[in-house]
């Protein structure tokens, strides 16, 4: 049932994450579009209207040269000579009209259409009496053919409302001996060659459009799964991990940010897996440590109730329930100190005090083991004072432990080796003691909490695995370091360093 919620929820978010980037990508079709054709529209606009003017400029200078040369025409109608001349005007704006799909006329300076392509009969010759339908009732204002007469005009416009939608109008001045006489006009809609200009960049753009938004598409769908689909092991990882499995690996792919969070998940399941061994052997730890010595006194103490034991053997007994409480109540000890240096809240006093007069005296409380074992002791002769700055009853704790440590696995006859020396940034201290040593692969866990050397052949029975966890974190809390060596056979040695200050 949970599977199916996560594979739901993965669904959820992969169609959210193809909808977020399809709509992003319609969304810059349609910007990509809109903007292409008002650029397109301004540019085939600009281009007309250049095309309008051409035409208006060359029908003007036309209708110059012609009106210049008026007296040299002959009459070719019975309706005089005039007629000539504005034949071959009209003529001309009938064929430019046709070929440029637009409409020209030509206004006096009163805004009256005066002559147009509407004006030449079936015989291609000009008729003043004609009556033209289109552009009889064309009267352009007065601002405008004053606007066109100071030079080349277009503009946009209904041409002062003669229009009823705008239109592209281009006019050019016709002037003869130096005064403005006309002004041809050239327009057309907007639509007539926008439409078809329009229409096949639409044909081109739309195939264009289609092929993009399926390679979009597909390249999107890629995406999006390749994105939700580590999102997705991570929520399967995690469902693992909450019932205790930390074996689920997510896989990692690339080198992006998503395979850097991969690789940072998998390292959180090898902590927590890490921290869950510890956890795990931490209890099982405690309540061995725990029930041991107490099920040795309470039997002792039960013996001794019910008359198992006789009476002259109490002081024996009850020395070993001594033992055992002492036992008991160092583990408690440590245990107290563990979680207040885990936690941050172990007081420090600094002083400066001798450290080797330190190792000095937590030596003597060792002075009856030594002998019983018959331990030759080395470098005491040699150590001179070595003053620092730290607690003194942290560092007689590290000392007490690392000499313990090292009288516990000192075999008979035997020897420890004490050093101690500084320079201006650092003190130095090892103690070495020969013995079985450690191997290689237990010498890294050493410092772990509740870990002991292989017991089948450790001389600890009674250690709970604290003690060099403890010097570590007090050494490190200090500033300093603290590193075991070790070859089987022969030794095995705890160096640490402090800082000098």
């Amino acid at each position: 049932m949970h599977k199916q919620k996560i594979s739901k929820t993965s669904r959820k978010l992969f169609h959210k994450y193809l909808m977020i980037i399809t709509s992003v990508i319609l969304m810059s079709v349609i910007v990509l579009c809109s903007t292409y054709i008002i650029i397109a529209t301004k540019s085939w606009n600009k281009e007309q209207l250049g095309v309008l003017s051409h035409n208006a400029e060359v029908i003007a200078e036309n209708s110059e040269d012609i009106m210049q040369k008026y007296n040299d025409f002959n009459s070719d109608t019975s309706e005089g000579t005039d007629i000539a001349p504005l034949t071959m005007i009209c003529n001309t704006m009938r064929i430019m009209s046709n070929a440029i799909d637009a409409d020209i006329f030509i206004t006096d300076m009163n805004g009256k259409v005066v002559v147009c392509k509407e004006m030449i009969n079936d015989r291609f010759n000009f008729s003043q009496e004609s009556n033209c339908i289109i552009h009889s009732g064309y009267n352009i204002d007065g601002e405008i053919i004053e606007k066109a007469s100071e030079g080349n005009y277009s503009v946009i416009d209904t041409l002062g409302g003669i229009f009823i939608r705008n239109q592209l109008t281009a006019a050019s001045p016709i002037t003869v001996n130096g005064k403005t006489v006309a002004i041809v006009f050239a327009t057309e809609p907007i639509t007539v060659s926008w439409y078809t200009y329009m229409k096949k960049i639409f044909q081109i753009m739309l195939i264009a459009i289609v092929l993009s938004l399926i390679l979009s598409f597909i390249t999107v769908y890629i995406l999006s799964y390749r994105l939700t689909k580590p999102l997705h092991e991570m929520s399967e990882a995690t469902k693992r991990y909450s019932q205790g499995d930390f074996s689920y690996k997510v896989k990692v792919r690339g080198n992006d940010e998503l395979s850097q969070l991969a690789e940072a998940f998998n390292s959180m399941a090898a902590s927590l897996s890490a921290l869950e061994s510890s956890r795990r052997s931490f209890v099982a730890n405690v309540s061995h440590e725990l029930k041991t010595p107490m099920t040795s006194i309470g039997g002792f103490i039960d013996g001794m109730l019910d008359g198992t034991i006789p009476k002259d053997k109490y002081p024996h007994y009850l020395q070993i329930v001594s033992d055992e409480v002492k036992r008991l109540s160092r583990l408690v000890t440590s245990m107290l100190n563990m979680s207040k240096l885990e936690a941050g809240e172990m007081p420090i006093n600094i002083k400066n005090f001798d450290l080797s007069a330190n190792l000095f005296k937590t030596l003597l409380s060792f002075e009856k083991k030594i002998n019983d074992k018959q331990i030759d002791i080395e470098g005491l002769d040699r150590l001179e004072s070595i003053y620092v700055k730290a607690d003194e009853d942290m560092l007689t704790q590290v000392v007490y432990n690392l000499i313990d440590n090292a009288v516990k696995f000192t075999p008979q006859n035997g020897y420890i080796r004490f050093k101690a020396y500084s320079d201006p940034e650092k003190i130095y201290v090892s103690i070495r003691n020969s013995g079985a040593g450690v191997e290689k692969e237990e010498l890294d866990k050493i410092f772990e909490r509740f870990y002991k050397v292989d017991k089948s052949r450790s001389y600890d029975v009674k250690g709970a695995g604290l003690g060099l966890y403890l010097v570590k974190s007090i050494i490190e809390l200090h500033g300093g370091e603290i590193k075991a060596t070790s070859v089987v056979g022969e030794y095995t040695e705890f160096a640490f360093w402090l800082p000098n200050v």
